[in-house]
């Protein structure tokens, strides 16, 4: 692979592209290529995640069968194997490969018997796209048999990995912001190079007047000073967004991009209502299900044990094991699996292959049901 100044060029150029605002499908497009330059591959699959459950949104493939999709489905949701998702979620390094996962005995792992082997494939090297503690997307690069990933190679997408989450994440936003039929629509301001409003979207009115400012007057300090902070940074910096209490006392948060990959004049300013870091997932509302069943459920989604669930939410074992019995037979399923494959069956899947806007927030977006 490539190494020194021609490596750091390449994630230079992928930082960047992440920086730009593009919508999912593009960012994805757009990286690919560079990255195949850095870490050759000879299959990929490619997905974004609602961060609140790790479930997948939307998914991509190049060189993978489209019939394998059920086989994986039943593997990472029902099945024993190694490298799984979720486990892969709550390391540190968010990146590993197939031959570190069996010690190189790749037969040990059903997922590679069934599928990899028939395909002339051999490892793999699976990556969580994280940034701040959030996941927005998983990546899984395939080489045929005698090519395994070197450390090099690893320590290269552990490097882009969490600008790669924040160019998901980013996109996402960019593109919500630019439909007004949506519900909780986020606010985009496009900003010419001296800070003056050249266009916005309709939900940025709404945005703009909780910042107390006022059509004749200046930018709110807050929206100038992030302007200021992208124009400064350069491809190394990841930038981070600002947290600002409105006048009405709701907390939003302001993220900055640059219009294009290329265009350094125009910054697009998108404003969203700040969310809390630890949500119960929002589907299994659907459900019934009481604010305590939905919470020890949306960290049964994350992989987390009963142990670990008791340490989060501060109960007892045996609290959560009744509250997973509650869980279980209001959903109709047996186990913490069957749940998480029902879920994504019912939930997710049907969306996904109705190719459903997603939301800010990772899962999809709802229309809005009222007039703003």
């Amino acid at each position: 692979m490539k190494s020194g100044p021609a490596l750091d060029d390449v994630v230079a150029v992928i930082i960047e592209t992440c920086r730009a605002g593009l919508e999912p499908d593009a960012l994805r497009a757009a990286v690919l290529p560079r990255l195949r330059k850095a870490v050759p591959v000879d299959a990929l699959w490619w997905a974004t995640v609602d961060p609140t459950t790790l479930l997948f949104t939307q998914a991509y493939r190049e060189e993978i069968p489209s019939d394998t999709g059920p086989y994986f489905v039943e593997n990472e949701f029902l099945r024993d194997d190694v490298n799984k998702w979720t486990e892969l979620a709550g390391d540190r390094s968010g990146v590993r490969t197939l031959v570190a996962a069996t010690d190189g005995k790749l037969a040990r792992s059903p997922r590679y018997r069934d599928i990899f082997e028939p395909l002339g494939l051999a490892d793999e090297l699976r990556a969580v796209f994280r940034a701040r503690g959030a996941v927005w997307g998983f990546m899984c690069l395939h080489r045929e048999r005698g090519a395994v990933f070197s450390p090099q190679e690893q320590g290269f997408i552990h490097r882009i990995a969490p600008h790669l989450a924040e160019g998901v994440r980013l996109g996402l936003l960019v593109q919500c912001a630019a439909r007004d039929d949506l519900a909780e629509s986020p606010g985009l301001i496009l900003l010419a190079p001296d800070n003056s409003v050249i266009g916005r979207n309709p939900a940025a009115d709404q945005w703009l007047a909780e910042l107390n400012w006022q059509e004749a007057g200046e930018i709110p300090i807050e929206i100038h000073s992030l302007a200021a902070r992208l124009r400064r940074s350069d491809a190394s910096t990841s930038l981070a967004p600002l947290r600002v209490r409105t006048t009405s006392g709701r907390w939003i948060i302001l993220q900055a991009s640059w219009v294009s990959g290329e265009d350094r004049s125009v910054v697009a300013v998108i404003i969203q209502e700040a969310t809390p870091e630890e949500v119960a997932p929002i589907v299994m509302s659907a459900y019934g299900l009481t604010e305590q069943e939905r919470a020890v459920s949306g960290l049964v989604f994350q992989g987390q044990s009963t142990h670990e669930i008791s340490q989060r939410l501060h109960i007892t074992e045996h609290t959560v094991q009744d509250h997973l019995k509650a869980v279980f037979d209001k959903t109709g399923v047996r186990s913490r699996r069957e749940l998480v494959a029902t879920v994504f069956r019912q939930r997710y899947l049907p969306r996904m292959k109705a190719g459903d806007l997603r939301s800010p927030s990772g899962y999809f977006a709802d229309p809005a049901t009222s007039p703003r």
